[in-house]
């Protein structure tokens, strides 16, 4: 009975042994050789921009805490992220000048910005560039013009890449023209359209394209969110948005990596809102 017992603990020492074996994995060294990062079961070690890391590793760096924005309704704008730069509150263009870098002629009232016409667009004194970016606006209420004439706009990430703003609610235009589009390029999923006057929103992820002298050698991409409504969906942009004429759209041209962000004046009272951007690695 006593040899019994003897070789019945005997052996759970051992599997305990082995088991504390399993789950503490000596560290890498210089003097030892790292364990394969994967086999036939699976993967094990992970190379990442921190370093090697086993797989649960609770040595692994944490990100950031912050604190989340709040949604917006229509008669109240949300709040943005603790981690995010605030670029428009609804109280003044502290951050913003016109286009030619001058104290722009846009009004604010009653917590947002309105386009004046005539008065140019507006850029933030600040330049961005890989980014995530949140803008609120609201077409004209009171409906006039078709087309491309009724309630015209746009975002222009870094003065460049422009995500049109249009009142595209029962409106119909060229495709890669209405609200949304990346202009002249990408055409909307889906028509996410509110009515007029109604607050909009576009959640725009954004990365730069990158340059090597003349040549592009990674095209920028866009996730963009209409309303909620996923629109575009890690599109790569395959040239420029800028309008040459009537069927002619403008190619890539080298630039810097940061410039502004802007918001066009297109002769309709567009107003915007609640805009916040987070900086994102390339």
């Amino acid at each position: 009975m006593f040899r019994t017992i003897l070789s019945i603990t005997i052996c759970s020492l051992i599997i305990s042994a082995g088991c504390a074996a399993v789950e503490k994995t000596p560290p890498v060294t210089e003097n030892t050789t790292a364990p394969p990062e994967s086999n036939a079961r699976g993967t094990r070690y992970l190379e990442t921009e921190t370093g090697r890391w086993l797989v649960h590793d609770t040595e692994r760096p944490a990100p950031p805490v912050i604190t989340p924005g709040t949604a917006s309704i229509q008669d109240q704008p949300g709040k943005a992220p603790s981690d995010a730069i605030v670029l428009f509150d609804g109280t003044d263009l502290s951050n913003w000048e016109s286009d030619r870098g001058e104290p722009s002629k846009w009004i604010v009232r009653d917590g947002y910005m309105e386009s004046v016409r005539r008065a140019g667009g507006i850029k933030t004194k600040q330049s961005f560039g890989s980014c995530q970016l949140h803008v609120e606006f609201a077409t004209p209420s009171r409906v006039t013009g078709t087309s491309q004439g009724r309630g015209n706009s746009g975002v222009f990430i870094m003065n460049t890449y422009e995500v049109q703003v249009l009142d595209s609610y029962d409106n119909p235009t060229y495709p890669d023209g209405q609200c949304a589009a990346l202009y002249g390029r990408n055409v909307p999923l889906v028509n996410a359209c509110r009515a007029p006057g109604q607050w909009q929103t576009f959640d725009i992820i954004f990365h730069r394209p990158i340059f090597e002298g003349n040549k592009v050698v990674k095209k920028a991409t866009f996730t963009v969110f209409h309303n909620g409504v996923l629109v575009h969906d890690h599109v790569e942009l395959s040239g420029g948005t800028g309008w040459i004429d009537e069927h002619t759209i403008s190619n890539y041209a080298p630039h810097e990596d940061k410039l502004p962000l802007s918001l066009q004046d297109h002769n309709n009272p567009v107003r915007y809102r609640n805009i916040w951007i987070r900086e994102l690695k390339d």
